[in-house]
């Protein structure tokens, strides 16, 4: 009984090593990790000038600036 487990579970090791599968969804990973760092990198300047274009609307309209929240 334990000799007929054991290779079952050697044959799904070896079929889960050769499987192709798990490095398709690590290449997708990479590319969606890769992705995420391009987002921030272009967001948050972004963000700092479109708080700039409000805060000098806000200041022309005798309002006061909105400072950057803290993280």
């Amino acid at each position: 009984m334990f000799r007929m487990t054991f290779d079952y579970v050697i044959a799904k090791a070896r079929a889960f090593a050769r499987s192709e599968e798990g490095a398709s969804a690590i290449e997708y990973a990479i590319v969606v990790a890769m992705v995420a760092v391009v987002v921030v990198a272009f967001v948050t300047p972004l963000g700092d000038r479109v708080l700039a274009i409000f805060n000098n609307i806000l200041t022309s309209l005798d309002g006061t600036a909105v400072t950057r929240p803290t993280p």
